[in-house]
């Protein structure tokens, strides 16, 4: 894809150049194009990223053709479309049961802090039942999912469960901390980092990871999941001896 960047740049230039001079606005295509790119976090195949790039270059030609002034739009749209098409493409089934403990390997473990300030670490959570989720706050699949993780910690809370999110935002507490608090979300949250996505095999998100009691990775699913298929998984790991 990165070698039709120009192309595709220049083409939406093009088209919004043909709605009129704005004195308002002027379109800043490379600054749109970047955030794009930051935002598709690697795709895993040439097909997904032709469907992503097809996907975002509609919806800017739609709202360009339907809205006419609104440059503005144009280029949300195009962000916000790939997020979506991004979220749900990667989505698989989830399986009808956690890994078999020989199978399990040791969640590699991290430290960074939460919305107070205050360290977190991987390993505070040992002795539980984990679920660690990688998010952002433009991702439409990871919205999905919330009301999901706020079932999720507050039915099993009290049996040995947490939920831990990592917010993989580029500008992170700034567009975390609102969005926490609009979306009442009710479990730990921090900011991660590139690093940290290498080090779990995060090529994009929502990527939601099982932890057992003792640090092991029971589960991993790439894309949006479902609470009625997730739930019999938590409970399986609850179930099993500490």
């Amino acid at each position: 894809m990165d070698r039709n960047n120009g192309s595709n740049l220049n083409w939406v230039d093009e088209c919004m150049a043909a709605l009129g001079p704005d004195s308002n606005w002027q379109p800043d295509a490379s600054n749109a194009w970047s955030r794009f790119q930051t935002r598709q976090h690697r795709r895993r195949n040439q097909r997904s990223r032709w469907v992503l790039t097809a996907a975002g270059v509609a919806a800017a030609v739609l709202s360009l053709t339907t809205f006419h002034a609104p440059r503005v739009f144009a280029h949300y749209c195009l962000e916000c479309s790939v997020a979506f098409w991004q979220s749900l493409s990667t989505s698989g089934p989830v399986p009808s049961a956690v890994k078999p403990v020989k199978d399990r390997s040791l969640a590699p473990n991290f430290a960074l802090e939460d919305v107070s300030g205050k360290s977190v670490r991987l390993a505070d959570f040992r002795g539980q039942v984990l679920l660690l989720n990688f998010w952002a706050t433009w991702c439409t699949g990871c919205e999905a999912e919330i009301p999901s993780f706020i079932h999720f910690e507050n039915k099993y809370k009290n049996n040995g469960f947490s939920v831990l999110g990592v917010a993989m935002d580029d500008d992170g507490w700034e567009s975390v901390m609102p969005y926490l608090k609009a979306k009442k979300m009710n479990y730990t949250v921090v900011v991660g980092n590139e690093a940290l996505e290498k080090r779990y095999g995060v090529t994009a998100i929502p990527v939601t990871i099982l932890i057992d009691r003792k640090g092991r990775i029971a589960d991993q699913h790439c894309g949006v999941i479902r609470r009625a298929q997730y739930q019999p998984l938590i409970e399986a790991l609850l179930q099993e001896a500490p």
